[in-house]
């Protein structure tokens, strides 16, 4: 689809900067920046999207506790 937006000059040359120094059309940036807008703005953060993800696996036990065990066939520091 196609949109009419009206851009200021100034903003235009810096677009194009940009968009010349990044090897890609004014398009491009203009859709690129679009793009970051929408995920910057809609919630769609990946830390949000996954937070809780496994919080209801039985399977999974604590995450401490299992550092802990990982690391039990490891000299203390300590004892360095």
């Amino acid at each position: 689809m196609r949109t009419l937006v009206d851009i200021p000059d100034e903003d235009i040359e810096q677009l194009d900067a940009l968009a010349a120094k990044g090897k890609r059309s004014r398009a491009a940036a203009i859709r690129e920046a679009i793009k970051l807008y929408l995920v910057r703005n809609t919630g769609n953060d990946w830390i949000e999207r996954g937070y809780g993800y496994w919080a209801d696996r039985e399977d999974i036990g604590d995450g401490v506790e299992y550092q802990r065990a990982i690391r039990e066939d490891r000299t203390p520091y300590d004892e360095l």
